[in-house]
């Protein structure tokens, strides 16, 4: 397994990268704006993959820091992958010290439940309990 340099470090984020892979090559943002990412980034828990000291994954987690968390975002650039660097992102997320201890940590996933299982992660225990407002073209609306 090739090494992953993982920090929260926010100064360090290439912040065009992730926009242009969010914005234009994700699933689950597209057309997402600028001025969106750089809010959503500044009240997140941020992690950054590093190789060769250039950004290849990221993850962001929203949270309080005592009782809830839920991932997002969550991406490692196509040319990247196969390197086990998702992996390492994961044990990086679920190992941080701000994570622990939460009662619920929750994330969306439409092809990644594999992953995401070896940490622990499952369908809802109680699905009739969880309601939500979604608004999937979001960003297309506010073009």
């Amino acid at each position: 397994m090739n090494p992953l340099e993982i920090n929260t470090d926010k100064a360090r984020l290439d912040v065009a990268l992730i926009h242009r892979f969010l914005s234009g090559q994700s699933t689950w943002a597209k057309g997402l704006p600028l001025s969106v990412l750089e809010k959503a980034i500044a009240n997140s828990l941020c992690f950054g993959g590093y190789a060769d000291g250039a950004q290849v994954a990221f993850a962001r987690v929203v949270t309080d820091g005592a009782t809830f968390a839920n991932l997002v975002d969550v991406f490692v650039l196509p040319e990247c992958r196969g390197k086990g660097y998702s992996k390492q992102l994961m044990a990086a997320i679920m190992a941080h010290p701000d994570l622990q201890g939460l009662r619920r940590f929750t994330l969306a996933t439409g092809d990644a439940h594999g992953l995401y299982s070896q940490y622990g992660f499952t369908s809802p225990q109680r699905p009739q309990t969880l309601m939500e407002r979604y608004f999937p073209d979001i960003y297309k609306q506010e073009a």
